[in-house]
C-alpha cells in the first residue's frame, strides 16, 4: 500500500506541472500530454497482452499437476467483468448526475416533490447495480 501511497504526490506535481506548461506554451504542452498519453496507453496495453497470455502461477513443484486438471478463471472473463463494471458506474454517473441536478431544480421550485425526485435518482443509480449482477454472472460462469 506505501508505493501507491507515494504516488499520489508525484501525480500531483506532474499535474501542476502539466497545468503550468499549458498556461505557458499552449502548442509544445499540449504536443508533450499527447506524447505523454501515447506512451502510457501503448504501456498499459503492453500489460494488457503480458496479463492474457500468462500462463498460472503455481506454488511449487508438488501443486503443479493438480492445477493441470482444475479449470481456472480465465483473465478474459475477469477483464470483461471489470468492464462490465466500470460502464455501467461510468454510466449511472452521468445518470445520477443528470436527474440528481434536474431533481434539485425541481425541488427549489417545489419542495414537496422531494419522495419523487429521489425515486427517479435511484433509479439511475440501478444501472451500476446491474453491471455488478453481471460481472457475478460472468465471473461464475468462467
Amino acid at each position: 500500500m506505501t508505493p501507491w501511497l507515494l504516488t499520489v504526490p508525484v501525480a500531483v506535481l506532474v499535474g501542476v506541472a502539466a497545468v503550468a506548461l499549458l498556461r505557458r506554451r499552449t502548442a509544445v504542452g499540449w504536443r508533450l500530454l499527447v506524447a505523454v498519453d501515447a506512451v502510457v496507453l501503448v504501456g498499459a496495453l503492453v500489460l494488457v497482452v503480458l496479463a492474457l497470455s500468462a500462463a498460472p502461477a503455481s506454488a511449487g513443484a508438488e501443486l503443479a499437476a493438480d492445477t493441470t486438471t482444475t479449470a481456472g478463471i480465465g483473465g478474459s472473463a475477469l477483464f470483461a467483468a471489470a468492464i462490465a463494471v466500470a460502464g455501467s458506474s461510468i454510466g449511472a454517473a452521468f445518470a445520477v448526475a443528470y436527474t440528481g441536478s434536474a431533481a434539485l431544480a425541481a425541488m427549489s421550485e417545489r419542495p414537496e416533490i422531494f419522495g419523487r425526485a429521489m425515486v427517479v435518482v435511484g433509479l439511475a443509480e440501478g444501472i451500476a447495480i446491474y453491471g455488478l449482477v453481471i460481472a457475478m454472472i460472468m465471473i461464475g460462469r468462467a
